[in-house]
């Protein structure tokens, strides 16, 4: 535990997801509030929903009508994505969100008092980003990106850092955006520290391959699992998360070498699997991906959800760090090739310790720095020095 003579006697951090479904924003929010509670013994650290404090009756209805979306409308929801959100774009103001919201987050703001606020979520960045633009201070803010690019709703000019996955996307914010590199801070997408240990290599059959859906157990999963051949070199572990029906369907399927587990909360168990897998097949959720990354395990895309999963498939494909499977040829014949070549598995490790280097500092790290340094000071609100009245 950490405690500083002359700093504050308690200091509290505001950490703003989005949604209650449990997402990468709230993995990630949730990482980074037990390293700093284990640290730092004076630290108080909030998470709150900020759509659910706005308005409880709308982010159900919005909940539920993204859900809905995405598995019977995917196509549209792409398009929708991909014209609004994606690529980014400073320049772009949403008034109807203004009028809904600003008032909310100026309210919870004084309720909380905090002395930073994290935002793993672009839409309270970008609220955030509109009060200091429009000459309203607010403690300092960091934004934590959950995923390998950036969306055109997060707030950019007056925030006070940036924590981003790679070079890249630093050099994309100081480039377009004008931020200062010293507050751009490459991080990695942070994930909970008992994954930090790479897993044992493993290189003798039979192989244990690990399935993940995500906690909800989205993606094709269903066309994935009958492709699945009864093969003594492999054994398959599937991630079922919360979707009790996938459980029971794989269950009732009998197969030998395909064993269906339900949701896992002990990151400690989730860890001992990663630990005992030869490779990953799951969608490309950015804290899925920053975990298998971090753990040298070898990711293969079964699938992908519309909207930020896809972004992060083609750009981790880019890099040659993923392996996207084609469902409708044998999945065994596909992991036979990365297997059974050498050279492939040697340049896909020499990619990944190469990426994984780009890492400066851990999250939790430069925010304990943050609160440090933000605590003695007597300035308790803060207006970043890029950020102006806007005149829209």
């Amino acid at each position: 535990m950490v405690f500083v003579k002359g700093a504050k006697a308690v200091m509290k951090v505001l950490f703003l997801p989005f949604l209650k479904i449990p997402t990468g924003h709230h993995t990630v929010a949730d990482a980074l509030i037990r390293s700093l509670e284990r640290r730092i013994s004076s630290v108080r650290c909030s998470k709150i929903d900020f759509f659910s404090y706005a308005d409880k009756l709308l982010e159900k209805a919005f909940r539920v009508t993204y859900l809905t979306w995405i598995d019977h409308s995917p196509q549209t929801f792409v398009w929708l994505y991909r014209n609004f959100v994606y690529p980014s774009k400073s320049t772009k103001h949403f008034n109807w969100y203004e009028i809904k919201f600003l008032d909310k987050m100026k309210d919870l703001i004084q309720e909380e008092q905090p002395d930073l606020i994290v935002c793993t979520q672009a839409f309270p960045s970008f609220l955030i980003n509109r009060l200091r633009f429009y000459g309203i201070t607010t403690p300092p803010v960091v934004n934590v990106y959950t995923d390998f690019f950036v969306n055109k709703l997060w707030g950019i000019e007056g925030i006070d850092y940036h924590f981003v996955p790679d070079q890249t996307m630093k050099s994309q914010l100081v480039a377009k955006y004008n931020i200062n590199p010293n507050r751009v801070i490459i991080t990695g997408i942070p994930i909970d520290e008992c994954f930090h240990s790479p897993t044992p290599y493993h290189s003798i059959p039979p192989y244990h391959i690990l399935i993940s859906g995500g906690s909800g157990g989205l993606g094709d999963i269903e066309n994935l699992i009958t492709s699945l051949p009864q093969d003594k070199n492999y054994y398959f572990s599937l991630l079922c998360g919360n979707n009790k029906k996938l459980y029971k369907d794989v269950f009732s399927l009998k197969k030998s070498n395909l064993k269906p587990l339900s949701y896992i909360s002990s990151r400690d168990t989730m860890n001992a699997l990663y630990n005992q897998a030869h490779a990953i097949i799951t969608k490309p959720g950015g804290v899925t991906l920053s975990e298998a990354l971090c753990k040298r395990l070898p990711i293969f895309i079964h699938s992908a959800l519309p909207g930020q999963e896809e972004v992060n498939m083609e750009y981790l494909y880019g890099k040659k760090l993923i392996y996207p499977l084609d469902v409708s040829a044998p999945i065994v014949d596909q992991l036979d090739f990365f297997f059974r070549e050498k050279d492939e598995r040697l340049l896909w490790q020499q990619r990944t310790d190469a990426y994984m280097s780009e890492i400066e500092c851990p999250a939790w790290k430069k925010i304990t720095e943050l609160l440090l340094t933000y605590s003695l000071s007597p300035q308790k609100y803060h207006q970043p020095a890029t950020a102006t009245r806007s005149t829209s």
